[in-house]
C-alpha cells in the first residue's frame, strides 16, 4: 500500500519536508563535505547532478513506502539546512533506524534534537513502530549525547557487522 501524501512536520523553530530539486546544492555539501561525513562511511555526492540523483532516487523509496526521509529547515526558510529519516524498516515495520546530518553552521544550537524529538514522536506514535535504532560511530561523541539525551540505551552486544567502527542505541516505545 503505497503513501500518498508526505508527512510534513513542525516543531516550534523547524519545518521537516520532503526534499526537492532545489535542494541539491545542499544535499551535495551536505554528502560532500569533510566536518558532516567525518564519522559516516558512506559514497560521496560530489556534484550537483549526483545530488538530483540522490534525491529522485530518495523520493522513489519514499513513494515506495522504504523510507521516510526529511529535509530539516527554519521555519523562517526554505533552504534546507540539514536531513532526518526512518529507514531500515523490520520487514513486520515494527522496527526502524534513523539517521542525520546537519549543516556544521547550524550544529551546537538544539536543532537535531528538535527534529529528532519530532522523528521519534512521529515514529512511535503515527507508525506505531515498537523499537528505533541509530547506528554511530563510536568516536562521534555529539551524536552520542543526543541519543543519550533522548533516553536511547547503548546496546554493547549488537554489532554493526557493515561497519565496526559504529555503536548501536535503541529506544522503545514507552
Amino acid at each position: 500500500m503505497k503513501s500518498t501524501t508526505f508527512p510534513e512536520l513542525y516543531t516550534k523553530r523547524l519545518l521537516l519536508r520532503r526534499l526537492k530539486e532545489s535542494d541539491a546544492v545542499n544535499i551535495q555539501f551536505l554528502r560532500s563535505h569533510d566536518a558532516v561525513n567525518t564519522f559516516i562511511k558512506r559514497a560521496k555526492t560530489d556534484t550537483i547532478e549526483e545530488a538530483i540523483t540522490f534525491i529522485t532516487n530518495i523520493n522513489t523509496k519514499i513513494d515506495n513506502n522504504d523510507i521516510l526521509f526529511w529535509s530539516i529547515t527554519e521555519n523562517n526558510s526554505s533552504e534546507l539546512i540539514g536531513t532526518i529519516c526512518l529507514w531500515n524498516f523490520s520487514e513486520d515495520r515494527k522496527i526502524a533506524e534513523v539517521g542525520y546530518d546537519l549543516h556544521p553552521n547550524f550544529q551546537g544550537r538544539g536543532i537535531m534534537s528538535e527534529a529528532l524529538s519530532c522523528i521519534l514522536h512521529y515514529g512511535f506514535e503515527q507508525l506505531r513502530l515498537d523499537q528505533i535504532e541509530a547506528f554511530t560511530h563510536r568516536e562521534n561523541i555529539p551524536s552520542k549525547k543526543l541519543l543519550t539525551r533522548h533516553n536511547f540505551i547503548l546496546m554493547k552486544e549488537r554489532k554493526d557487522e557493515g561497519n565496526l567502527d559504529n555503536i548501536i542505541f535503541s529506544k522503545s516505545r514507552n
